[in-house]
């Protein structure tokens, strides 16, 4: 099976079924003969659904057969074809169209090979005319250009304007590098950069979190033997500030409340020097097994696991613990960039029930930790819905609660807000990160 064949299996369990990118991606990527065609695999995907309606939009112009009547895999292979024209200088447009071509022989109806062929070479032959998207309407224009539904364009141009919102898009667009977080029971940083480069891998240190570095390039990375060996942990560097700035201190108990697959609930432990005991929770054993395999690959054995439903209040609990993390279900509207399909599946109806479902979490959150005990609250959206809105209602109906400013836990302040305040926002074109929010909050002393 050549890449292009599996590109398409990949797009059609994506854009067709619902599938995760990632996941996908994983599950086939292992047919393919060599690192090169893994990577033109990934670009075609992730270039696919990051541009989808911007593709759409150009194929609407070059097609006379209206875009509803066209068969969903032959959809397909059309943006796979008009990506490869578009966006990659490096693939001849004859040889993007004759293997669109192929691929339509294969998995369409008779004739159907025609019309591709037709559609992709009339787009080659007149790029320019098919790139330009009308600039009249600056909410269509960012939808099309960018590839982002509306709804979601006018939550962010309505609470942080339209130049702001163009940039994130545009980033949102882009390809991250991967973030490594270092195991600083096993390793030091600066050992475990130096094993990284004698790979080949190209490094940089994270810009706000202490135990972080950044991968340029980082093919089959967990093949290497520094993965098996636990000395470092795949985690945006976003979310390696949850853990930094809850700061917690040896023989703590900890209670993470939703914390599949792990990477908050292995850095608490590592933080408290795998002395105490963290509580992790989720309502899915095969994620559970994942928070499990990876507290025992980074060697970390002060970790219990146990199914349980957050909004669910548990008694046992009450007035029992020292931290607990809400890293709470969210819109995930912070990283698009790594998940692109989020554009496409996710409804704007979600953020209201999900508002809804991270405050009673909160609540339980409240129940369980001591008077001094710490909550810290995480999601990885930028919805103010979901983020402040959610912290404030929350804190104005419980006066026994306050903020925690943490500005000494960063270790760069650049373009950060309202740390003193107790609570920050971060945001790919701005941080370089996930999209992410974090706020720390602390029960006061009776």
């Amino acid at each position: 099976m050549n890449s292009r064949e599996i590109a398409l299996n990949i797009l059609k369990d994506v854009n067709i079924n619902g599938a995760y990118s990632n996941l996908s991606i994983n599950k086939h990527i292992k047919k393919a003969t060599s690192i090169k065609d893994e990577n033109l695999i990934r670009e075609i995907v992730y270039g696919v659904v990051e541009n989808r309606l911007y593709l759409d939009y150009i194929i609407a112009k070059a097609s006379k057969i209206k875009m509803k009547k066209i068969h969903p895999k032959i959809l397909e292979i059309l943006r796979m074809g008009v990506y490869q024209i578009l966006f990659m200088d490096r693939i001849p447009d004859s040889a993007a169209v004759n293997e669109a071509v192929i691929l339509s022989k294969k998995h369409g109806h008779k004739g159907v090979s025609g019309f591709v062929n037709g559609v992709l070479r009339n787009i080659s032959r007149n790029k320019d005319e098919f790139k330009i998207v009308d600039e009249e309407n600056q909410l269509d224009y960012l939808s099309i250009k960018y590839s982002h539904p509306k709804w979601m364009l006018k939550r962010w141009i309505n609470e942080y304007g339209y130049e702001f919102t163009e940039n994130l898009c545009r980033l949102n667009n882009s390809r991250p590098g991967l973030n490594l977080r270092v195991n600083t029971l096993k390793t030091s940083k600066e050992q475990l950069v130096k094993r990284m480069e004698s790979y080949g891998y190209v490094v940089h240190e994270t810009e706000y979190a202490r135990d972080g570095i950044i991968i340029e390039n980082p093919t089959r990375i967990t093949e290497i033997e520094e993965y098996k060996q636990g000395l470092f942990i795949i985690q945006d560097e976003s979310s390696m500030l949850v853990a930094q700035i809850a700061n917690p201190i040896r023989n703590s108990k900890v209670l993470d409340l939703c914390s599949a697959p792990g990477g908050k609930s292995t850095h608490m432990a590592q933080i408290m020097d795998n002395q105490g005991l963290v509580i992790s929770r989720d309502i899915y054993e095969h994620k559970l097994q994942l928070v499990q395999q990876n507290a025992d690959r980074l060697g970390i054995d002060i970790i219990n696991t146990e199914i349980y439903d957050a909004t669910k209040l548990d008694k046992n609990l009450i007035g029992q613990v020292d931290y607990c993390l809400v890293d709470a279900p969210c819109s995930g509207l912070g990283i698009i960039r790594r998940r692109p399909e989020i554009k496409w599946n996710r409804k704007e109806e979600d953020i209201h029930i999900l508002k809804e479902m991270q405050l009673k979490i909160l609540y339980n959150a409240k129940e369980y930790i001591k008077p001094g005990g710490i909550i810290v609250y995480s999601t990885c959206t930028i919805t103010k819905d979901e983020n402040e809105k959610v912290i404030n209602r929350f804190l104005d109906e419980n006066r026994d609660l306050k903020l925690l400013g943490f500005k000494d836990l960063i270790c760069s302040h650049r373009d950060m807000e309202a740390l003193d305040k107790g609570y920050v926002q971060l945001f790919p074109h701005v941080h370089g990160t996930d999209g992410f929010f974090i706020a720390k909050i602390t029960k006061i002393s009776s």
